[in-house]
């Protein structure tokens, strides 16, 4: 068995996918592309602003999702032997992390801190002290953390000049990157909420797995926002 990981190691990976979080997310609010689409419950259009918060998360839980549980999905092809690498474990780590920057953004939560002690809290049930999170520390290096910020953000980088909309391939390299970077807490990524058994049956089955994969992909996201609404509940 290797050496735990730490409180630290875990900071370290999550703060740059927090931030590289915020332009993909950006992206899917950018108003610009929705002239003529007022009535459509998008982000940015009217019918969005008329909704409540819980109607929100819901649309990102079933939109979002569904994007993410796909391509977080597509290593089901192979069967037992995609599920015995932790491939599917990164990928889908990543695609809940993404959506609990999003539910805290919808909470009116801007501090990236307070986002990471989120997300750790919800994916690995770890309580990380704020100060930590925050990045205040001895070792924190803000310039290493920019350059890895923006090498995940990849192409989202530059959506508040260049808006870009999500498709299966952009959304499918992003999350690439973000799970490779979370290979560095590799033992960690069978904590984050997962589906059923059954899920995990069929998704062992070759091809057909695909679809027991996304199911179960869509059923850790029902679970993540349950635990979302937990640290919420307990915050207040």
């Amino acid at each position: 068995m290797g050496e735990a990981i730490s409180d630290r190691q875990v900071v370290a990976v999550l703060r740059p996918i927090v931030r590289a979080s915020g332009p993909v997310l950006h992206a899917l609010r950018t108003p610009g592309r929705l002239e003529g689409l007022a009535s459509v419950r998008v982000p940015g259009s009217a019918a969005w602003e008329a909704m409540d918060r819980d109607g929100h998360i819901d649309w990102w839980v079933n939109r979002l999702g569904r994007l993410t549980s796909l391509v977080t999905s597509i290593p089901g092809l192979g069967g037992v032997l995609a599920d015995r690498l932790p491939v599917q474990d990164a990928l889908g780590t990543a695609a809940q992390a993404l959506l609990l920057t999003a539910i805290a953004e919808e909470h009116g939560i801007a501090d990236i801190g307070e986002k990471v002690r989120l997300v750790a809290w919800v994916l690995f049930q770890r309580d990380i002290d704020a100060a930590l999170a925050a990045g205040k520390h001895e070792e924190y290096s803000t310039a290493d953390e920019d350059a890895e910020t923006a090498k995940l953000a990849g192409e989202f980088s530059q959506v508040e000049h260049r808006p870009r909309r999500i498709t299966l391939k952009s959304a499918g390299k992003t999350l690439w990157r973000m799970g490779r970077s979370l290979m560095a807490i590799t033992d960690e990524l069978e904590k984050r909420p997962h589906g059923r058994f059954y899920h995990r049956a069929v998704g062992m089955l070759p091809v057909v797995g695909l679809v027991g994969d996304y199911l179960g992909e869509r059923s850790g996201l029902k679970r993540v926002v349950r635990r979302a609404d937990e640290w919420f509940a307990r915050a207040a």
